[in-house]
């Protein structure tokens, strides 16, 4: 998938709102940090095998499947669906994170805000490509 990162991703139109490809790095490091934070938290209370725990399992499949679908496969409408699809899962992940632990749904708001500028993005440029 590098190889399809740094050959085709350069070739395809973007909107000029595009954050600079060094950035993907410390921003998803953070974001994991914290949701890995907040899922241990939940964790501790109600168990790996809980609704919350089983969202979030969900939220980190469809967040792991929208790589390969745009970088490796170029199936931008199917990311775009993808995409979708997680933000709704993140933010019910959130809301019942927040029924368990406060500080842990509030961990995972920085992770709903990228992933909305993300599904913007990939709208973007599954519609001028």
């Amino acid at each position: 998938m590098r190889k399809d990162v740094k050959a085709w991703y350069p070739t395809i139109r973007k909107p000029r709102w595009t954050p600079p490809n060094w950035l993907f790095g410390p921003v998803w490091t953070a974001l994991y940090a914290m949701m890995g934070v907040a899922s241990h938290r939940v964790a501790s209370i109600v168990g790996w095998t809980s609704r919350p725990l089983v969202l979030y399992g969900a939220q980190l499949v469809l967040n792991f499947l929208w790589s390969p679908l745009f970088f490796k496969w170029h199936k931008l409408g199917a990311a775009a669906v993808d995409i979708t699809v997680l933000l709704g899962v993140v933010y019910a992940t959130i809301v019942e994170f927040g029924a368990v632990d406060v500080l842990s749904a509030q961990l995972l708001v920085p992770y709903l805000a990228w992933s909305c500028y993300a599904t913007a993005l990939t709208y973007n440029i599954w519609l001028n490509n």
